[in-house]
């Protein structure tokens, strides 16, 4: 167990509080909950790297804590009226699908392997920047018009072209094409 690791488990289990605060309409909270996650995250991926502290569970578990915390908190967003409910299906079902196609290669027996693409990243980080501007206006009682808008269109976009992007390379691993074969017909 590394502290790199130790940092990741805590902000697993923030995510309640967070999802709780936000249930509670306690937008402060939720807000700090949210910063600290997001800086616990960068500060455990330093640690990692520079102390070479990398783990394979680390390589496991920080992204199923980036994605638990960001589910939850758009699924209770669209659940409270703060994020239109379209968003929160796509991103939701996005995702699921992802981790239907990579179970699905595992059972058989065609293991696709799991790195980011840059739309993904690129997608994340407007995620983040939309759920961090939401929380913050409700913690502040601002508005930073259009920014919100702006950034729920942008991540509908990035979200699609993602979904569309890893469906083109989980077909392409599927059916052999890219590996140094021809597609099997």
């Amino acid at each position: 167990m590394t502290i790199p690791n130790l940092i990741t488990i805590l902000r697993l289990v923030l995510v309640p509080a967070v999802v709780l605060a936000m249930l509670q309409a306690r937008w402060d909270w939720a807000f700090a909950g949210f910063l600290i996650a997001g800086i616990s995250d960068g500060v455990d991926g330093f640690i990692a790297r520079r102390f070479n502290r990398q783990s394979r569970l680390g390589a496991y578990l920080d992204p199923v804590a980036d994605k638990l915390l960001l589910v939850s908190v758009f699924v209770v967003m669209g659940f409270n009226g703060q994020l239109p409910v379209w968003l929160v299906v796509t991103m939701v079902s996005r995702d699921a699908l992802i981790v239907c196609a990579v179970v699905l290669s595992i059972v058989m027996a065609h293991p696709v392997e799991i790195k980011p693409l840059f739309v993904s990243k690129a997608n994340t980080a407007i995620q983040i920047a939309l759920a961090a501007v939401v929380l913050g206006e409700l913690a502040l009682a601002v508005r930073l018009d259009p920014l919100r808008p702006t950034l729920i269109l942008l991540s509908g976009v990035l979200t699609v072209a993602s979904a569309a992007a890893y469906l083109v390379a989980w077909l392409r691993h599927m059916s052999g094409y890219g590996e140094g074969s021809k597609p099997s017909t």
